[in-house]
């Protein structure tokens, strides 16, 4: 073990990770180094989700992991969503662990590391302040995480909303949007690293700047992005929330070329009932005007979606409802998630009674029916020239012909598909390329001449 140095694992979305990348930055400074190895490291780091069951489950098996190959003078510490809502259940279930720090509090890390290295908490230290709002970071830490020449870029923290299923205000607390100059500052930095494409990232991005007092601050958001990181080629909206796409976002995204035609708007399903029990925007003309608006002033639109299967209440002419409108709509890309029963929430008086074969049936249906129109959307592509962010190489099929691996403008990092090309053509370079083949998810193609 080497002094001075930590294992950071980062576990669920993009959100934990830009947060999990912040707090490395923060121990770099502070002269730790990082490593690879978990057994070379003084501190073991677990930033862990919290969201639904399964990803509490791979949380608790990462902890236990570690805590049991912990050798003498190491220091474990359980941050982030799991730890903010259930920190004592931790420590219950997972003896080893000496430190725990919630995801309102991430910023904190350096006290809690050097808490721990001075030996003054012999007993479980906690650092889990009832705060309502999440901490600002240190002056200087980018919140952002660079993937190759992608990042995530994080707009706001914590959410508003009431759904019904979710336990995301609970534990991130309300919407806390980032002060329009630190958003701009973290993009010029990600810029002069050479980072070609920007995500932006928070529960829901539509919401950005409603508690600093602002009116469609996405909109001034991605204005002000443009202007100030002009050599960033594409810019991405994902979580935006249903009804709160406005005619100016529009206007901004149609007359910028660098803010991409791409919007993930979780819809999370299309019957009126069901959406009103989970206490989400329930009025599907919104959605049809909506989709019309974006279509007729973005004519590549890429559109994405989750929805939700099994919902309590969700009857089976409920979900033919949904089947219907996924077919009528046609999204580019769809998500879909079966139901997942969290203690603490709204719903929880609703139970669990839609039948786990039900939901995996339901799932595997919904997905037949996308993935049709997946296909057909893909055809419609080939013999097209669209212009590709290459990301890496491999082989085929472990021979040595080696093939380019890249996506368009309508694919989100790590959710949405691929195109591959043969040969080897530059990582982190955007290259026109005809499209020749067209798959369920993905695309294949030459480079254009």
């Amino acid at each position: 073990m080497k002094k001075k140095t930590f294992y950071l694992v980062s576990l669920g979305c993009a959100k934990n990770t830009v947060d999990s990348n912040s707090m490395a930055q923060m121990l770099k400074r502070d002269g730790f180094s990082a490593e690879e190895n978990p057994q070379q490291a003084e501190f073991l780091i677990v930033n862990t989700c919290g969201f639904i069951e399964p990803a509490r489950k791979e949380s608790y098996a990462v902890l236990k992991e570690l805590a049991a190959e912990k050798e003498k003078g190491q220091l474990l510490v359980a941050a982030g969503c799991l730890t903010q809502r259930y920190g004592e259940d931790v420590v219950r279930q997972v003896p080893g662990i000496d430190g725990v720090i919630g995801t309102r509090r991430w910023m904190d890390i350096l006290q809690v590391v050097k808490y721990l290295r001075e030996g003054s908490y012999p007993q479980t230290l906690y650092h889990l302040p009832d705060a309502e709002v999440v901490g600002r970071s240190p002056q200087g830490t980018v919140e952002a995480h660079i993937q190759g020449s992608s990042a995530y870029l994080k707009i706001a923290d914590g959410c508003r909303r009431p759904c019904a299923f979710c336990a995301i205000p609970k534990i991130k607390g309300t919407t806390v949007s980032r002060p329009l100059a630190d958003i701009l500052r973290d993009a010029r930095y990600l810029q002069i690293q050479g980072v070609r494409e920007i995500n932006l990232i928070a529960q829901d991005t539509t919401d950005y700047g409603h508690d600093l007092g602002q009116k469609d601050g996405l909109a001034v958001l991605l204005t002000e992005l443009a202007r100030e990181a002009p050599n960033v080629d594409w810019i991405r909206i994902l979580y935006a929330y249903p009804g709160y796409i406005t005619d100016r976002l529009i206007e901004v995204m149609a007359t910028n070329r660098q803010i991409l035609p791409y919007i993930d708007i979780p819809l999370q399903h299309a019957d009126p009932e069901v959406l009103k029990s989970m206490r989400r925007p329930a009025n599907m003309d919104w959605v049809y005007k909506t989709v019309g608006k974006l279509r007729k002033e973005l004519s590549d639109l890429a559109l994405r979606t989750t929805f939700i299967v099994g919902y309590p209440g969700e009857t089976e002419k409920a979900f033919e409802t949904l089947l219907d409108f996924i077919k009528e709509i046609r999204f580019d890309r769809v998500g879909v998630f079966e139901f997942s029963f969290e203690p603490g929430t709204t719903s929880e008086t609703l139970g669990d009674p839609v039948p786990a074969a039900i939901k995996a049936e339901r799932k595997e249906r919904l997905m037949l029916t996308q993935q049709e129109i997946s296909l057909q959307k893909n055809q419609a592509l080939v013999g097209k020239t669209l212009d590709v962010l290459f990301e890496g190489q491999g082989n085929v099929d472990g021979s040595t012909e080696v093939i380019s691996l890249g996506r368009t403008y309508r694919d989100a990092p790590e959710i949405d598909g691929m195109v591959i090309v043969e040969g080897e053509l530059p990582e982190g370079e955007i290259t026109p390329v005809i499209i020749t083949g067209a798959m369920t998810y993905d695309l294949t193609g030459v480079p254009a001449p």
